[in-house]
């Protein structure tokens, strides 16, 4: 169940990464995995697998606050944010 976002307001992953997320998977810090980065994702991937990474981003892990400091995010939104960095790093 999403929590947060209101029927038909949903932002799209690109806007959520664009607002939330660049700042740490552009550049690497705290050893976030970039954008892009085709091994790190991937390996993330065939570690934990989706379902964890979108739990770790909605959760938050390690250095990574929870919904990646987006707290007006829903779930639904956080997941299209990783899809949008899963998409885009192929």
């Amino acid at each position: 169940a999403s929590s947060s976002a209101s029927a038909g307001s949903a932002r799209s992953g690109a806007d959520i990464y664009a607002t939330n997320c660049i700042a740490c998977h552009s550049s690497g810090v705290a050893g976030a995995p970039i954008l892009g980065d085709v091994a790190a994702w991937a390996d993330r991937l065939a570690q934990k697998g989706i379902e964890t990474v979108y739990a770790n981003a909605i959760n938050g892990i390690g250095a990574m606050p929870a919904r990646g400091t987006c707290m007006d995010c829903s779930d639904d939104e956080v997941i299209a944010a990783i899809d949008h960095i899963l998409d885009n790093s192929k």
